[in-house]
Formats: C-alpha cells, sequence, structure tokens
C-alpha cells in the first residue's frame, strides 16, 4: 500500500501545533491550502473520536472522513468514509511530539492509501504517490506558516485557555 510522508519542526510546542492542525472555518482556511470547505457532521461541533467530516479539496474533489483517533497533543488519524471513486481505501495521521529546540515541535504527517479499480492500479498509485506528496508538501508548509500566523496562534491559544 503506498505511503506518503512529510516532516517537519514548527516553532510552537505540541499542544499548540496540535490545536493549529484541528482549526476550522476560516482559521483553517488560512494556513491549509488543501481544504477550500470543511466541516463537521451529524451535529458535531468538535473532533472526536468517531467523528465525521466533510471536505472539499482544492482539486474540486470531496470526502467523508471519520476520526479513528484522537489523542491530544500527540496525534490524530483518520480514514475516508466516502471519497473519489479512485480511492479504493485511504487514511492518514498526524504526530507532533517535542523537538530537540524548547518550544517547539516535530510534526509529521502521513497518508496511505490505495487506488481502484485493479486493472490500473501500479500506474494509479504511481501517479497517486507522487500527486499526494505534492499536496502533502504544501499543506505542511501552510501548516508551518499557520503556527507562524499571530491571528491562528491567537485563536488556538483562546481555545487553550478555556476550560
Amino acid at each position: 500500500m503506498p505511503v506518503v510522508e512529510a516532516s517537519l519542526i514548527v516553532p510552537v510546542p505540541p499542544e499548540v501545533a496540535y490545536a493549529v492542525s484541528q482549526t476550522t472555518g476560516e482559521i483553517r482556511y488560512r494556513w491549509d491550502p488543501f481544504v477550500r470547505e470543511q466541516h463537521f457532521l451529524h451535529g458535531a461541533t468538535k473532533p472526536a473520536k468517531g467523528v465525521r467530516t466533510f471536505t472539499r479539496s482544492r482539486h474540486g474533489f470531496t470526502m467523508i472522513s471519520e476520526y479513528v483517533s484522537y489523542n491530544p497533543p500527540s496525534n490524530v488519524g483518520m480514514k475516508m468514509v466516502e471519497g473519489p471513486w479512485f480511492f479504493e481505501m485511504m487514511g492518514g495521521g498526524w504526530r507532533f511530539s517535542p523537538a530537540e529546540v524548547p518550544g517547539h515541535s516535530i510534526a509529521t504527517w502521513r497518508y496511505n492509501f490505495r487506488c481502484r479499480p485493479r486493472l490500473v492500479r501500479p500506474i494509479a498509485e504511481w501517479i497517486g504517490r507522487r500527486l499526494l506528496q505534492r499536496d502533502i508538501d504544501r499543506r505542511i508548509a501552510g501548516f508551518k506558516k499557520g503556527c507562524a500566523d499571530p491571528v491562528v496562534l491567537a485563536a488556538v491559544r483562546d481555545g487553550l485557555d478555556r476550560p
């Protein structure tokens, strides 16, 4: 199964990095170049294991995904429930750990997927690996900018300060 991964150091501690990764609405759109529209489904108002989200990508594709893990401030995982016809399955996880520099974090994002139909899977996954790697690289670079954006940081710190 193909895997794409990107990792970098961000200038915030893991709890802040995690909170930035879970922003929604206009705050999310400030840093995430992949997401054009995203919202919780079935009355959910915040992320948690089992919660589903609707996402429209910058490419116009839509996906319904479900949180399979939600462990602040260290990791979050999701799986595709419904999505583009060419994905048989897709999942991903984001990890946040302390970096050697105090107050910094290592953010590692990993996606795995399988394409269909089976007959063209080898070439589809070869193409998919390259396209998804480019997307994950752009997305984590946007995340790094979000971790330095005063508007994003003010929003997440406000949320972290609330009980």
